[in-house]
């Protein structure tokens, strides 16, 4: 099995830019994956795919050549392992707030002995080849969601849980739990603080901070920050905000500001 794309990126310190997909279709998955995203994470937590759909959609990500990946809907280890077992590189896990928490999340991901992911790769092994087994472990990445004041509490014991690759801001919910007013690209200094805060926690532990923005300039300005994996927009939400420029740029208006989307 070669190395995970975002694996290399990360060794030579370059940031990972993400596409986010809430829209259930194979199709439009297949568009995004040849826009030049180095991975594509399909949402199966606030998108619309099950899990039929979302094994569709891998395929298509895959067979673009970009890294297909999954925002679990729960930090269960049954859909963890299926999500994998189709071919996703990696898992991206909402809610974890704790060492415990981390520490469920990496075991579903990580065959014995570093977890206690079940063995039987139905896809994985026959797209990533016979050896997938031997060196999943080594390939597949974790990224744990830090979205509440409780997991800010608990960032050292998160990010320092043996196995992890990285932890991923939610936030939406990250200012809704601490009290902010914005809920995307947020410069309130609560957020800014958090932020700063998170991204040299993982700094410390030797793991990446990941991050979803909701524009190229606020993203810009997190991957200067040394965020290394880094979402920018979603499917839904460039397809609203295009159509809506378009629509006014036909009827002779400004150009509407893009939509604020989750």
């Amino acid at each position: 099995m070669s190395l995970n794309p975002l694996r290399a990126l990360w060794q030579t310190d370059q940031t990972a830019l993400n596409g986010w997909l809430h829209i259930p279709s194979s199709w439009s998955a297949e568009v995004m994956a040849r826009q030049g995203f180095d991975s594509l994470t399909i949402d199966l937590e606030h998108g619309f795919a099950g899990f039929e759909t979302a094994l569709a959609m891998i395929q298509a990500i895959g067979g673009a050549g970009t890294a297909p990946l999954a925002r679990a809907p729960w930090n269960e280890p049954g859909i963890i392992m299926r999500l994998l077992d189709a071919g996703c590189l990696g898992v991206i896990c909402p809610m974890v707030n704790n060492r415990a928490d981390a520490e469920r999340f990496v075991g579903a991901c990580r065959y014995h002995p570093a977890g206690y992911r079940s063995l039987g790769p139905t896809r994985a092994g026959l797209v990533y080849g016979s050896d997938y087994a031997r060196s999943a472990n080594a390939t597949v990445i974790t990224l744990a969601m830090v979205e509440t004041a409780e997991a800010m509490g608990q960032l050292d014991a998160i990010c320092s849980t043996p196995g992890l690759d990285g932890v991923y801001v939610g936030p939406g919910d990250l200012s809704l739990s601490l009290g902010g007013k914005q809920r995307l690209d947020s410069y309130e200094p609560v957020m800014v603080e958090a932020l700063d805060a998170i991204q040299a926690a993982a700094r410390r532990h030797g793991i990446v901070a990941g991050l979803h923005a909701n524009s190229p300039d606020y993203a810009r300005m997190v991957i200067d920050k040394g965020y290394r994996f880094v979402t920018v927009m979603t499917d839904s939400g460039i397809l609203a905000a295009y159509a809506r420029q378009l629509v006014q740029a036909t009827r002779g208006g400004a150009a509407a500001p893009p939509a604020s989307t989750y």
